[in-house]
């Protein structure tokens, strides 16, 4: 899944949605006051905690989360007899029970506990907490006014991040379960407040994470609409932010792919072509940016791919070639490892195309 959802910053420890930096700086000043009220003794509230143990700085597993998958509980069940409790799809791949190792006779469904991890899910980013009415703080009959405050993580970073946990434990309807209901919530701020950049940077990511949970699971026309629907909410966002430009490309070739794969060259070539114009772009914006040059590499390759098999050899070569001279002239520091080895990857891939041709062309001659 794509690990440029603006919600993904906001899921790491110290680290600050870049979509929500406003709204963080507000939260930081209001702590800040706390702890002055706190020092002088005036404090009027108290400081929201999540009763379950999740947390925005650690992110701990509570009481509600699989063992397995390290994320919410989904279709919670348990093992029989020993009746620990798991997600269905991850307690289905064990005989033995992986918290006592006691022998699993059967797994049953726990509706309750099911019912409690979604009421928390729907309550989540609201806790109550009580406030003092300091003008009768000597008056013991006086009621205590009841507010909330936000759970120290905002909700869709809550529900991306335990999406994102669900994928990687190969829990992939709970992923898909967690950010269908992100993208409801925000689909419900558009209604309310317009097609804003960041609704529509949120929107867009998601989406394409719906996209990812679709193709893994082996439905592609679901994938493709919502790969393409991500498209449409990132088009609309200025070309000037670059996760979100690479996450734009992203969607558009994931498309092509499947386009690919499915026989539809022609339309794959479209998808792939629309990558290519949005990533030169990108490179001439940002000749410096080494991932870019990466990046740009790769949907050259694509192109080029797609014009052999369709039979465009010559214009197929000129792709190749000039994907292999972005990558050979690409100067990368000690500390871009992973770029190295994508790089190197990628060069090895267009020479084999290059040296097939050569062999063609040989094969003719003789």
């Amino acid at each position: 899944m794509s690990s440029a959802c603006p919600f993904a910053k906001g899921a790491s420890v110290g680290a600050v949605c870049p979509m929500r930096s406003q709204e963080n700086q507000e939260k930081t000043q209001a702590v800040h006051e706390d702890k002055i009220d706190d020092k002088s003794n005036h404090s009027d509230t108290i400081s929201p905690k999540c009763p379950y143990g999740f947390d925005s700085q650690n992110f701990k597993l509570g009481p509600l989360s699989c063992m397995i998958c390290q994320s919410l509980l989904f279709e919670s069940s348990k093992c029989m007899p020993c009746s620990h409790k798991f997600c269905k799809v991850c307690i289905s791949r064990f005989s033995d029970c992986p918290l006592c190792g006691a022998d699993i006779e059967k797994i049953e469904p726990d509706k309750e506990l099911q019912d409690m991890v979604d009421r928390f899910i729907n309550g989540h980013a609201r806790i109550k907490r009580s406030q003092v009415n300091t003008d009768a703080t000597e008056a013991k009959d006086v009621p205590q006014t009841v507010i909330y405050g936000d759970v120290s993580m905002e909700r869709g970073s809550f529900l991306v991040q335990q999406a994102l946990r669900a994928f990687r434990g190969q829990n992939i309807e709970s992923a898909k379960s967690r950010l269908s209901i992100c993208a409801e919530d925000i689909r419900e701020q558009l209604e309310t407040s317009g097609s804003t950049s960041e609704l529509c940077s949120q929107l867009g990511a998601v989406l394409g994470m719906l996209g990812d949970c679709c193709r893994t699971m082996g439905d592609a026309k679901s994938a493709v609409t919502f790969y393409e629907e991500s498209v449409e909410f990132l088009s609309k966002l200025p070309p000037t932010d670059i996760e979100l430009v690479h996450t734009l490309s992203v969607s558009l070739n994931k498309v092509g792919d499947l386009k690919y794969y499915d026989g539809d060259l022609q339309s794959a070539r479209n998808y792939y072509a629309k990558a290519l114009d949005i990533r030169r772009n990108a490179v001439k914006e940002n000749s410096k940016l080494s991932s870019q040059v990466v990046d740009f590499a790769v949907s050259l390759a694509k192109v080029a791919d797609v014009d052999r098999n369709l039979g465009n050899e010559d214009v197929a070569t000129n792709g190749f070639k000039e994907a292999i001279s972005c990558l050979e002239s690409l100067k990368l520091s000690t500390d871009e490892v992973g770029l190295e080895q994508k790089r190197n990857s990628v060069l090895e891939f267009l020479n084999k195309q290059l040296a097939e041709k050569d062999r063609q062309v040989i094969d003719a001659a003789v």
